[in-house]
């Protein structure tokens, strides 16, 4: 019964977001104040039937009931709870009950917090977001129904896929779409903006808070899946171009890109088309990030579903959705016009060169991950794009935009000198050339990660620049503690933003001079690697509460004094009939000592060791990157709308 409750829940949920989608765009066309007065309940409505759908599934999953095909394909009754509820959105059809509810929360956030919106902007977004939760939810109806009933009950489920069994998995897909759906927003916004022709400085700051709130959710999306990845698939790597990965870093660099354009459309009121177009390119990757996983055009470990029924029609929905967002825009853009100016040297050249070279980079993960696809398809080559392209590519912009972060900040508005800026950065670029020659130094000729040590303590040197600067410390140093409290939570959070991206380039850096070995081993037998010695104490079996494992011991030991004891494992489920490994890390923050065991070869254990310098950093960086994106969320100034222009008085 609970599943057919869940059911209707969402058949009643398709029809609430049609009436969205309708009434508020008809009201706000029409000026019915009544129509337009609707968008708030009916958000409220749909997001309480989409709820409630979501409670059916999770309880579905939490009494294991078998008579669910989606329970039975994807759980087992002895999985642990954590497992039993990450399994309800660890399947295409929960994800895509999930995707919708998140739709339906940012729906009903702006229906609550955005009642200062002037009403007819206000029920034109809800109306988008209306729309687009249609076009999702008919697709859960038609080919993704998660209800489906299954006659006789089997005795119990197939269980979650294994590697799926882990908590860093159990959380990635929630704040994954969090950001992806959260660029719905604005898109709504921009669609919105569209319709009634125009954008200003109040729509620039209406649209920033949701712009950073998505952009901060999908930083810690992709640090949690990369984090899983390092740790659970035994790799020793953080991050592969995998083409589902890099669906993941596009909406990430576009809407960075709309992140800092909006700021320009806020103070100066300008780049206002440019800002629209990434809002719709935006929420476009996320769409093409959700095809790619379900369609089967990909093969990856990411992937949910290879139904290529599913793809087509989520490929109609991408068609639909960002072909007629770029049509309204071709239709619109022509009237709005600029209204600052600014020269190429100032703060806006600085976020205009910025928005250029993460949309280069995009254009090259884009390219690199579909034009695989794409040669098959036309040309029936089968060819592969792996990281030396995308190393190879990326790093002649990243530079650049490295050195940007640093400057940009401390350009003034519409006009800038460059050498008083230079001025002010003098010791972070000694600080960058001391990092460099430092890296040379210990680890010989290392080009790369030289440069990366360098790039990341110019970014670091260059965020306290901006504080300092803010706070007058050596202009006013008396006043700089008064200065320093009353400084917005805004800048705060962009320096240290800025900061967090360069403790992950740290992290990066590090892992340039990571070092590995792949040994046969016998109970007491060791190794050398990096200056440990490695040594196996024994392999012996052990069990778990869905799986059987051997498991080894390997005690790490420096100068004859023990370091860490190291239990790697080989984990077999029954139910799935498959094996995982599990590897084994010991950080001190500064050095990941990283086991991977692997398979066991004449009375031998073959064992794959890392030494990763810094690896934790890349992970420490994105969450203060998120961090300082939550600061500035909490900004005041986030919140209220733009002042309105005050009049010239003229005189008499």
């Amino acid at each position: 019964m609970i599943a057919e409750i869940g059911h209707f829940a969402l058949a009643l949920a398709l029809a609430l977001a049609l009436a969205q989608a309708v009434l508020p765009l008809l009201g706000a066309q029409r000026g019915e104040a009544r129509l337009i007065a609707a968008a708030g309940p009916l958000a409220a409505g749909h997001l309480l039937a989409v709820a409630a759908a979501f409670a059916a599934l999770l309880w579905a999953f939490v009494t294991n009931d078998t008579s669910v095909i989606n329970v039975v394909q994807n759980s087992h009754s002895a999985k642990p709870l954590l497992y039993k509820l990450s399994g309800a959105w660890g399947n295409h059809e929960g994800s895509m009950v999930l995707w919708v509810l998140i739709l339906a929360l940012c729906g009903g956030a702006v229906a609550g917090f955005g009642r200062d919106l002037p009403g007819v902007l206000r029920a034109r977004v809800l109306g988008v977001l209306g729309l687009v939760a249609v076009g999702f939810l008919a697709f859960i109806l038609a080919t993704s129904n998660p209800f489906g009933r299954v006659w006789p009950p089997p005795p119990d489920g197939q269980g979650l896929n294994p590697i799926l069994q882990d908590p860093g998995l159990a959380f990635h897909p929630p704040l994954l779409y969090l950001g992806y759906v959260g660029y719905a927003v604005t898109f709504a916004f921009a669609v919105a903006a569209l319709i009634e022709g125009r954008v200003d400085a109040a729509w620039g700051r209406w649209v920033r808070p949701w712009a950073l709130a998505a952009w901060a959710f999908l930083t810690l999306g992709i640090a949690l899946g990369s984090w899983w990845a390092y740790y659970e698939l035994g790799w020793g790597g953080w991050w592969f171009w995998d083409p589902v990965e890099n669906a993941s870093l596009l909406p990430w660099l576009a809407g960075t890109a709309l992140l800092h354009s909006a700021i320009v459309v806020e103070k100066r009121e300008a780049l206002k088309v440019w800002t629209v177009l990434l809002a719709l390119l935006a929420f476009g990757f996320s769409l093409l990030g959700t095809f790619l996983v379900r369609s089967g055009v990909l093969n990856s470990v990411h992937a949910f579903a290879n139904d290529p029924e599913r793809g087509v029609f989520i490929l109609g929905l991408l068609v639909f959705y960002l072909g007629g967002g770029l049509a309204l825009f071709a239709w619109r853009a022509p009237a709005m016009a600029p209204a600052g100016l600014f020269a190429p040297l100032s703060r806006e050249g600085g976020l205009v060169l910025n928005n250029l070279l993460l949309c280069s980079m995009a254009a090259v993960v884009l390219t690199g991950t579909l034009w695989p696809m794409f040669a098959d398809l036309l040309l029936g080559q089968k060819i592969s794009v792996g990281p030396p392209f995308f190393n190879t590519a990326i790093l002649p912009l990243a530079v650049p935009l490295v050195l940007a972060m640093a400057a940009g900040p401390l350009l003034p508005w519409k006009r800038a000198q460059l050498w008083p800026v230079l001025q002010r950065l003098w010791w972070a670029a000694l600080l960058a050339a001391l990092a460099a020659a430092a890296c040379l130094a210990l680890a010989g000729a290392r080009i790369g990660p030289a440069l990366g040590f360098a790039a990341a303590a110019w970014l670091i040197g260059g965020a306290l620049a901006d504080v300092l600067d803010r706070i007058a410390l050596f202009r006013r140093p008396a006043a700089a503690w008064s200065r320093a409290r009353g400084l917005p939570r805004a800048a705060w959070g962009a320096a240290i933003a800025h900061a967090g991206l360069g403790v992950s380039i740290l992290g990066m850096a590090g892992m340039g001079l990571a070092t590995d070995r792949l040994a046969g081993l016998q109970p007491g037998e060791s190794v050398a690697l990096a200056g440990y010695e490695w040594r196996l104490d024994r392999v012996e079996d052990a069990v778990g509460s869905n799986w059987s494992a051997r498991r080894a011991t390997v005690t790490v030991t420096r100068n004859g004094a023990t370091v860490a004891v190291l239990a790697p494992e080989r984990r077999f489920f029954p139910v799935a009939r498959m094996t995982t490994t599990e590897a084994a890390i010991h950080t001190t923050w500064l050095v990941d000592l990283y086991a991977v065991l692997g398979e066991e070869q004449e009375g031998a254990a073959v064992l794959r060791l890392h030494h990763n310098p810094l690896a934790p950093w890349i992970w420490l960086g994105a969450a203060i990157m998120a961090l300082g994106g939550g600061l500035s969320l909490s900004d005041r100034r986030m919140r209220v709308a733009a002042p309105a222009a005050k009049r010239r008085a003229v005189p008499a």
